[in-house]
């Protein structure tokens, strides 16, 4: 369930043209954004400095109230060598969720965030064949938080049914969202609202099965995937999260956020399809919103 008003949007990768040959081998791409046309691009690293930010007169020109005319810059140094230089941007530049300090030297898969867009840096002689595998990973994982994406949990979902009807097995699924997101957004900006995302998905990821599957569902809802788990045992994961998340110190740029989630568990039956189960969870997400958030409904 979406706090805000805008919906769940389904984003198709952009398949770019490969560059002509002999044009260099470092890039970067871009693996999360809100300018639909941008997805998947490859920008070849052949002009040093490389200019990013909001400005017309920048190499990659990108929108967002929280980017700079001049937001930042990469700088060739040396035998391929590449470094991120802050242009002074008001809202800082992230390289793996860590804000540059003036500059900060770039290594093969760094992530530079440069407001709501994340660019990957791919460096090396097999550059080429990175980004080809870049492109298969945006498929499946959401560029933001770096678990899996609502495309890959839906077909997981599907075998796992299948799995668990043949096996006559138990299969549950947990629906949750963070409570009172878009006064998040709205109280210490979107920068914090997409940290807050980032940091519960790794809070949560550090205690996911490896048979498990957890995936952003879009926005801030998120989904679990329970293989061999009865009602009672997704309830009770789902209160352990609930208590860690709660607990959890939420901080960016030296400002705390409050946060926690509510959570609803379902249970597959004889009668009920991968989409039914979704729904029945979801039903039970609203039913512990309606209950006062912060909690979990079974």
């Amino acid at each position: 369930m979406s706090e805000s008003d805008e919906k769940t949007r389904v984003t198709e990768v952009v398949q770019p043209a490969a560059p002509q040959p002999g044009t260099g081998t470092d890039c970067l791409v871009v693996i999360y954004t809100t300018e639909k046309a941008l997805l998947g691009k490859r920008f070849v690293l052949e002009s040093s400095p490389l200019r990013i930010g909001r400005g017309p007169d920048n190499h990659i020109v990108l929108e967002g109230d929280s980017v700079s005319r001049r937001h930042v810059h990469l700088e060739r140094r040396g035998a391929g060598l590449w470094y991120a230089v802050d242009d002074r941007s008001t809202n800082g530049t992230y390289v793996n969720e860590d804000q540059v300090s003036g500059e900060v030297r770039l290594s093969n898969g760094d992530r530079i965030k440069v407001g709501p867009t994340i660019l990957k840096f791919l460096s090396g002689a097999d550059a080429e064949a990175k980004y080809h595998e870049e492109i298969y990973r945006m498929t499946i994982i959401d560029g933001l938080t770096q678990i899996h994406n609502k495309r890959y949990l839906l077909e997981a979902l599907e075998r796992d049914v299948m799995r668990a009807r043949r096996h006559d097995r138990d299969l549950c699924v947990v629906m949750f969202d963070i409570d009172h997101f878009k006064s998040i957004n709205d109280r210490f900006g979107h920068l914090a609202g997409d940290h807050v995302l980032r940091e519960l998905a790794r809070v949560i990821s550090e205690r996911t099965r490896r048979d498990e599957v957890f995936a952003r569902y879009g926005g801030e809802e998120f989904a679990l995937i329970l293989p061999e788990t009865s009602l009672e045992g997704a309830a009770q994961l789902s209160e352990t999260l609930r208590q860690r998340v709660e607990v959890h110190l939420f901080v960016f740029q030296s400002e705390t956020i409050p946060v926690t989630i509510s959570m609803g568990a379902a249970q597959l039956n004889d009668a009920m399809t991968s989409t039914d189960l979704i729904t029945e969870a979801d039903t039970k997400l609203y039913e512990a919103k309606r209950g006062g958030r912060n909690r979990v409904c079974h």
